[in-house]
């Protein structure tokens, strides 16, 4: 599961705009989970953060970033807690930042579509 939803974000980085839902990385991913009960939800943020750890420990931007959380205007608390366990500072304050997450998505789109970094790391 998450080396698919790993491949889905880091192709969706190179090639698309805007974010993805998570019913978009459920059915591109072929996870088969059911939003609607609420520990398969819990098990998607689960593999998001732990792929995102992954790449950050490893020097590569966050790619949960690209999710959104449907209904909202960017991400929940869940993913600016995961930022400040990062060490990105306090989650509030990341969270009240309104350049921060783009900052996130820019720094990953620019990342993933350089191709030595797609063709090392991807």
């Amino acid at each position: 599961m998450i080396t698919r939803v790993r491949r889905f974000l880091i192709q969706y980085s190179r090639h698309q705009t805007g974010t993805a839902s998570y019913l978009t990385v459920v059915q591109e991913a072929e996870l088969g989970l059911n939003l609607d009960i609420s520990h398969e939800k819990a098990r998607l943020n689960e593999i998001l953060a732990e792929i995102s750890e992954t790449e950050y420990t490893a020097g590569r931007p966050v790619l949960s970033c690209l999710v959104k959380v449907e209904g909202s205007k960017g991400q929940g608390d869940n993913f600016y807690k995961l930022c400040e366990r990062l060490g990105m500072g306090p989650w509030r304050e990341l969270k009240q930042n309104p350049d921060f997450l783009q900052e996130l998505r820019t720094t990953c789109r620019d990342f993933w579509r350089n191709d030595d970094n797609f063709a090392q790391f991807g």
